[in-house]
């Protein structure tokens, strides 16, 4: 047993030996000849001799140089929203000429959240329309509680499209409203509104009344809810946004142009859901507060609007919780012209700042 167990001891001593033993002559060999490598027995020690006989230097892969830039592209955008001195919609928009990032890295656009609890005061079971064959007629059988989510991203295609001014982005938000809650029809979406966007935005700088007027874009905006008739909703809107901000405030206003198309499943949407929003949010601490209010621009019987408060608060790192309350005309497409007050609790992810 004794003799068996120096015997293992002495392959082991043997092996590391002739392992020094290789590595020791790949580092005595010249660099400059190869042809002394063939004789070094240890894989990993011969292919080193190798490479400082031929000077090859090792390069990162493609793989790890793509996760470097990716994350490159993150802590930058993380940076440039958490850094005082930044301006929110510099941070947002990429405006000044020392915060551009370039073309085609993923941006956060809207707020991202999840609203397991989502209630309303009224349902709406039979969605209608002045166009033909745009009302339902049998009760969608839905419930008040349900789940709501949104996703909302964008990305810059070209920067600078006017000297050092003017960048072109594309965006896209969806959001989903599922009856999460109701077993009796199998919990089904009831709504899904699709959002993509076109948007042309430049630096500015000019004053009002102690606001800084740091942006001007332009905006082509679609919006549908990929239903057939009777459900099918869809509007195309051409946009002007003009942003300011003060401190750790944003003023957005966004009064918008509808364009016409030869089939409208809702003429009467801008009397309803509006010609114009307006957007104002604060940063406190670590909690943001966002205040949207829109109108039609018209009185009498075709003088509607809405006004939606969303507030996020600091649950763990990135996480965040997230409330919001709705009043008013067109919380989706498919209520457009559909009265109610809405509230949801969830978390998000990512908010406007």
């Amino acid at each position: 047993m004794h003799g068996g167990k120096a015997a293992l001891n002495g392959w082991i001593v043997g092996a590391l030996l002739l392992a020094a033993a290789s590595a020791a002559a790949a580092d005595a060999i010249p660099p400059s000849d190869p042809a002394g490598c063939v004789s070094i027995g240890d894989d990993t020690a011969r292919l080193a001799c190798y490479d400082r006989a031929m000077k090859r230097v090792q390069r990162e892969t493609p793989a790890a140089q793509s996760d470097d830039r990716r994350a490159e592209v993150f802590s930058r955008e993380r940076d440039a929203a958490s850094a005082p001195s930044t301006s929110l919609l510099d941070s947002r928009w990429e405006l000044d000429p020392d915060d551009k990032h370039g073309e085609f890295h993923i941006r956060a656009y809207k707020p991202v959240y999840l609203l397991p609890f989502f209630f309303t005061s009224r349902t709406n079971q039979t969605p209608s329309s002045p166009a033909e064959g745009r009302t339902v007629t049998t009760p969608r059988e839905l419930q008040k509680t349900e789940a709501v989510y949104q996703l909302s991203l964008k990305t810059k295609l070209w920067e600078n499209v006017f000297g050092d001014n003017g960048d072109l982005w594309t965006g896209y938000t969806q959001t989903s409203h599922w009856q999460l809650y109701n077993g009796k029809v199998s919990r089904p979406f009831s709504e899904t509104n699709y959002e993509p966007e076109l948007m042309l935005a430049f630096r500015t700088g000019y004053d009002v009344l102690g606001w800084d007027g740091r942006m001007l874009g332009v905006t082509v905006n679609h919006q549908s809810n990929g239903q057939s008739q009777p459900l099918s909703r869809s509007w195309n809107r051409v946009m002007l946004n003009l942003g300011f901000e003060r401190e750790n405030w944003s003023l957005v206003l966004r009064p918008w142009w509808r364009i016409h198309d030869s089939t409208d499943d809702n003429p009467d949407i801008s009397d309803y859901v509006g010609r114009g929003d307006v957007q104002l949010v604060h940063l406190w601490h670590d909690h943001e507060f966002a205040l949207m209010a829109r109108h039609s621009l018209r009185s009498g019987d075709r003088s509607h609007g809405a006004l939606q408060f969303d507030w996020a608060f600091p649950i763990s790192g990135e996480l965040r919780g997230h409330f919001q309350l709705f009043d008013g005309y067109g919380q989706s497409l498919i209520d457009y012209n559909h009265k109610a007050w809405y509230v949801g609790l969830g978390v998000s992810l990512l908010e406007w700042y």
